[in-house]
């Protein structure tokens, strides 16, 4: 009676051998379809911009992209402005809003009392959960007019005079422009930045801080050599997650930027953005070179965000190989 209980347990052991193979080799091919499945959808996008836009590419070629036309009766359509105005408006609102990010993350981390720290931190939170739409509705019936009031003409009264960057500070105080726009920006990505950094500041081991406190350092100290060092990779990530919110922010920048095709050097100026320019004429566009036109505009912010991504990950990958990740 021995015999056969030996004999099927090699049987049973090989079986079950085969039954995690075959689990492993699906579960396997079930992730690797989903992953597929995100590429091709991105070539698939990737692909119908191009062809969506291709008349417009082939009538205005290369210059398309260099252009500062914008002709809905004419025909003729350059993306130069709204390129500008995306750009600079993304980094007008980056450079406002890392030093603030930065700032919070910081107090919540190493010097925020214990029964803050967590209202102050939803708080937050709760910020980056706000519609777009509602900053862009405050932006235009709230921001702005105190904005023209008594901001703008402040800064015309301080810096119009200053040689180089007087220029930018020129022109009517209407409150709607390219800094009204990055202003708003800012305060939208804030809560994405600084949340992502208050994340990763806390993942440094307290035995790190406490001995560099221990050694007498000062908290400036502590974060200069012990924070900025060890979290240098997560911090880059949570900047260009909000470099890519501001990239492709919409309905708040129609609000506030102006919406005007053409480039001015002053910040009080209106302009237009990529998103923008999509918002407010792709619903009443007549078809032929002026929808082809905003396709190709799609697929400009397309590249410039694969770009932003494309660098934000080389950044990572250096930082990571000179900490010998």
């Amino acid at each position: 009676m021995s015999e056969p209980s030996v004999s099927a347990g090699p049987d049973l052991h090989a079986w079950q051998v085969r039954k995690f193979r075959m689990q492993d080799r699906l579960f396997h091919h079930t992730t690797q379809l989903f992953a597929l499945v995100v590429l091709a959808t991105l070539v698939g996008i990737l692909v119908s911009l191009g062809i969506e836009a291709w008349p417009s590419l082939a009538a205005f070629g290369p210059s398309f992209l260099w252009t500062n036309v914008w002709s809905v009766p004419d025909d003729q359509y350059g993306a130069l402005a709204a390129i500008y105005g995306t750009v600079v408006t993304s980094l007008l609102a980056l450079l406002m809003a890392v030093p603030v990010s930065f700032g919070i993350a910081l107090f919540l981390t190493e010097t925020c009392p214990a029964w803050l720290r967590r209202p102050l931190g939803t708080a937050i939170e709760l910020l980056a959960g706000i519609p777009s739409i509602v900053y862009g509705i405050w932006g235009l019936f709230v921001f702005a007019p105190l904005f023209a009031d008594f901001v703008q003409p402040s800064l015309q009264a301080w810096l119009g005079d200053v040689p180089v960057i007087g220029g930018w500070f020129t022109g009517p105080p209407i409150g709607l422009g390219i800094l009204t726009a990055s202003i708003v920006l800012a305060m939208m990505v804030i809560p994405f930045i600084a949340s992502v950094m208050r994340d990763v500041f806390e993942t440094v081991p307290h035995v790190l801080k406490e001995s560099a406190y221990g050694m007498g350092c000062t908290t400036w100290e502590v974060v200069r050599h012990i924070v900025l060092p060890y979290t240098r990779v997560g911090v880059i990530g949570g900047i260009m997650l909000g470099l890519g919110r501001a990239l492709g922010e919409t309905m708040a920048v129609t609000f506030v930027i102006g919406n005007a095709n053409r480039i001015q050097g002053s910040l009080f100026a209106p302009g237009t953005s990529i998103a923008s320019t999509l918002a407010n004429e792709f619903g009443e566009a007549d078809p032929g070179l002026h929808i082809a036109s905003l396709f190709a505009l799609g697929l400009i912010l397309f590249v410039i965000s694969f770009v932003v991504l494309a660098v934000s990950r080389w950044l990572i990958s250096r930082g990571m190989g000179s900490e010998g990740l």
